[in-house]
């Protein structure tokens, strides 16, 4: 594998940059919090990268320790890829980056692609509290465990057991949060966000 290259700068953003500023490993960060991920199922989820791009920074992530490679058991006999503790570190420079980019968001173009499961990170930034929340949108479900220390951050789907909150809402609103023009708590009162559950992060929502 040819050297990692370099800024040769003695400077800690410098360094970080040498390791994470290649195109798409941030983004493979990203679906890679989700847990355990096939090369097929990223290279779905990342509309627009290259099969060669794609093997070349997961080589160069693993080499960084950023993720890891294994073999699912049978049945499944798949290879995977997992984020390591160190790439899971970079969660919140991926929730500062996605606030930070609110501003530029804007209105969908025809072309941008969009996958449910791209909004996890910007509600799980809104959520106070720890819990496992299902959220419903017109592309489809996603789950995400708030407050989780170690483990997936979000999955697509329906939640692996009873959630302790439901969120029900459309993409317009769901792109109005993320855009940083409405508030979730805004959203919940004036009925923009559905709140299920019994669980604690339900009662907060609705009590925002």
């Amino acid at each position: 594998m040819p050297p990692r290259r370099s800024y040769d700068q003695y400077c800690p953003a410098a360094r970080a940059l040498d390791v994470v500023g290649d195109r798409w490993t941030l983004l493979i960060v990203r679906e890679l919090l989700a847990g355990p991920r096939r090369y097929t199922d990223l290279h779905a989820d990342l509309p627009g990268v290259s099969t060669d791009v794609l093997a070349s920074r997961l080589k160069d992530m693993e080499r960084d320790g950023l993720a890891t490679r294994r073999r699912l058991p049978p049945p499944g006999a798949a290879f995977v890829y997992e984020v390591t503790p160190r790439g899971r570190e970079l969660l919140p420079v991926l929730q500062a980056l996605g606030e930070w980019g609110q501003a530029e968001l804007g209105e969908r173009r025809a072309t941008d692609a969009v996958r449910a499961h791209w909004f996890a990170l910007p509600l799980l930034r809104l959520l106070d509290g720890e819990g496992l929340v299902e959220v419903r949108l017109e592309e489809g479900l996603f789950h995400l465990h708030a407050g989780a220390e170690d483990g997936p951050v979000y999955g697509d789907g329906p939640a692996p057991r009873e959630p302790d909150a439901r969120l029900a809402l459309d993409s317009g609103t769901c792109a109005s949060i993320g855009r940083g023009e409405l508030s979730l708590a805004r959203a919940v009162r004036e009925g923009r966000v559905e709140v299920s559950g019994e669980g604690t992060l339900a009662k907060a929502l609705r009590e925002a």
